[in-house]
Formats: structure tokens, C-alpha cells, sequence
């Protein structure tokens, strides 16, 4: 047995329903009973509601759940109490974040994830899945790999919950990896043209979650991300930092942000994603290649509900995992709707 939690929000409502057409039945969990209620009815599921401040009840809750599929985010406040709880009761802990410090931190209970016999699989939506299996398959063609990059594009527009993860980005600038170290850099300080599938495009630099991950499953020792940024980013990012660095400005900002819907289903299915990666050795040598998939948010309640049932069949050893350290670099040539260009 596998539960949801956050299972009345977007995306977790988005892996209940393509949990249930699969057949599956996880337990819907949260805070709210009032909010679980109605999509449980609508799904023919069982409910649990329980709060991530009460670590007794949510152990209890968790004591007959093989695994968790966490999706209450901002997980930089969130995933450390589950990821407590999961330990506790030997429970597979997965999540969907792209927050490079949580993964830093789940990373670092490996030994404790090891000897509870649990796998801690954080990122195991569009964040970071096929950015993910494109570096491990570019690292397997180029070993002695110095020299990482990685882009991608998505369509549809954001849910409340990557809202609220952004708001918080914006106090912390940008990030990459360098000789091995995550660094501070400024928002877009670097750009490029990448070739898309669909056209070239101008990126700029952005603080991705493979700067934590991809390191892990390539070893990899400079890792640069990117996205197509307005030229403008990092100045309004100088500019609207001090004013997020302010508690009650985060909260009213993410109390704003609570009442949007999200992108509709006719936008999800509209709208697509494309990743880019390229690898390069001290001799020069460069092998890049692409992907093409579903919208970003189709994609993780595809690849959520893949990685919850292989971890509960024993995909993976104990541990803290990425999605391609945990089921390989092919895993993403498993999800629907991705396509993938040959290595070149």
C-alpha cells in the first residue's frame, strides 16, 4: 500500500487520478480532512488526514504504507518531517521537488536511509526526471565527462506550489556547480543558443535541481542548468530579493498564490516540454542530446506513480537515490509520450 500526501493539492491531485486509472489505490493524505474528502468520494479511495507538525500521528499514520509519495510543498519546509517519519517506519519516501537544497539534505541521510532499509527518492517529477536520465545517458557514452550542461523549455504556465517554490528562489539568486562545489552566480550569468527539438533558442543560466542531482548520478564535476529567462531576470531579481527575504512578504505572496487554479487540463494537453544536454571532456570531445515530452505536470504524475510502484517491488537499494541512480538511465524512455534523439 502507497499513499499521496498533499493529495487535495495540484500535483497531487494530478498522481491520485493517474494512480487511479492504473489501477493503483493509494491512501490520499494531508492536513485538511474537509479538502481530502471530496476527491477521495470522487476516486473511490481512503483518506487520512494528518499534519506534518505532529510527528507521532504521522508515524502512525505511515505504519501500514509500504511508501509515500510527498507533494506538500514548499519542501524546504516540508520534506524533512516526512523524510523523519519515512525513517522511523521504514517507509520509501518519494517527492517531486527541484529545491537544490533539498536534495542536498536528503542526500546526506543516505547512511541513515541505508540502515532503516528505506530508499529517499526525491525529485521524481519533471523536476528532475528527464533532465536526470539525460545526463546519466550522455555520462555512460562520455565517462571521463568534466563539463555538464543541461536546458530545458516547458509550456502551460506554473501550479501554486511552483509558485511558491519560486517566490523562495528569489532570495537565493543563482547557483552552479563548479570543480565540484555549488557556487552563487547570478541569475542568467550565463547564456547560450540551444538547439531544441522544436527550434533554437536563447537560454540563460538558472539554479536547477540537477546541480545537486546530476552531480550525484554522473559525478560530473561542472554543471551549468538553464531555461529561457526574460533579459531582465537577474535585475528584477536584485530588485525584488530584500523584499522577499521578509517573512510576512513571503507569507502574503504565498497566500496570494494559494488561490490560483493552476493550468487547466486543456492547457496541460496543449502545452509540451523540451530537454537538451550536452557533455564535454578535457580533450574536447562534446556528445549532446534531446528529449521531448508531455507537459512538465503530466509528466511527474506519470513518472511519480512509476517510481512509487517499482520502489514498493524493489527497484532500488536503500538509500538516497536520484530518479537514474535508482532505476537507471533508461527509466526515462519508460514514461509516456517521450521521445528521445539518438546521442550525438
Amino acid at each position: 500500500m502507497w499513499m499521496v500526501y498533499g493529495a487535495n493539492g495540484y500535483t497531487g491531485r494530478l498522481i491520485a487520478q493517474v494512480a487511479g486509472r492504473r489501477g493503483e489505490r493509494p491512501v490520499l493524505a494531508g492536513r485538511s480532512a474537509e479538502k481530502l474528502e471530496p476527491l477521495a468520494r470522487e476516486l473511490g479511495l481512503e483518506h487520512r488526514a494528518v499534519g506534518l507538525d505532529d510527528q507521532d500521528r504521522l508515524c502512525e499514520a505511515l505504519g501500514d504504507v509500504d511508501a509515500v509519495v510527498h507533494c506538500a510543498g514548499p519542501f524546504s519546509e516540508t520534506s524533512e518531517p516526512m523524510v523523519d517519519a519515512c525513517l522511523a517506519t521504514g517507509t520509501h519516501y518519494v517527492d517531486i521537488t527541484g529545491e537544490i537544497d533539498v536534495f542536498e539534505r536528503i542526500f546526506a541521510r543516505d547512511g541513515e536511509a541505508r540502515r532503516a532499509g528505506t530508499v529517499l527518492l526525491p525529485g521524481a517529477g519533471f523536476d528532475v526526471v528527464p533532465t536526470d536520465g539525460i545526463a546519466a545517458r550522455l555520462a555512460r557514452e562520455l565517462p571521463d565527462a568534466v563539463e555538464l550542461e543541461l536546458a530545458f523549455v516547458v509550456g502551460g504556465g506554473m501550479s501554486p506550489g511552483t509558485m511558491k517554490t519560486t517566490v523562495e528562489g528569489i532570495t537565493t539568486g543563482g547557483r552552479a556547480r563548479v570543480d565540484g562545489s555549488l557556487v552563487t552566480v547570478p541569475v542568467g550569468h550565463r547564456t547560450r543558443v540551444v538547439e531544441f527539438p522544436s527550434r533554437p533558442r536563447r537560454v540563460g543560466s538558472v539554479p536547477w535541481g540537477d546541480l545537486s542531482t546530476a552531480f550525484r548520478t554522473t559525478g560530473i564535476p561542472t554543471i551549468t542548468t538553464y531555461t529561457v529567462v526574460p533579459e531582465f531576470a537577474g535585475a528584477a531579481q536584485n530588485l525584488l530579493a530584500p523584499v522577499f527575504r521578509s517573512a510576512v512578504a513571503q507569507e502574503m505572496a504565498k497566500r496570494f498564490i494559494g488561490l490560483l487554479p493552476g493550468p487547466s487540463a486543456r492547457t496541460r494537453d496543449g502545452s509540451r516540454c523540451e530537454v537538451w544536454g550536452q557533455v564535454r571532456n578535457a580533450a574536447g570531445r562534446q556528445l549532446s542530446m534531446t528529449l521531448t515530452g508531455p507537459n512538465a505536470y503530466q509528466l511527474t504524475a506519470d513518472s511519480a506513480v512509476r517510481a512509487v510502484t517499482k520502489l514498493i517491488a524493489g527497484a532500488a537499494e536503500p538509500g538516497s537515490h536520484t530518479p537514474a541512480t535508482a532505476f537507471g538511465p533508461d527509466f526515462i524512455a519508460e514514461l509516456d509520450d517521450v521521445t528521445l534523439s539518438p546521442i550525438a
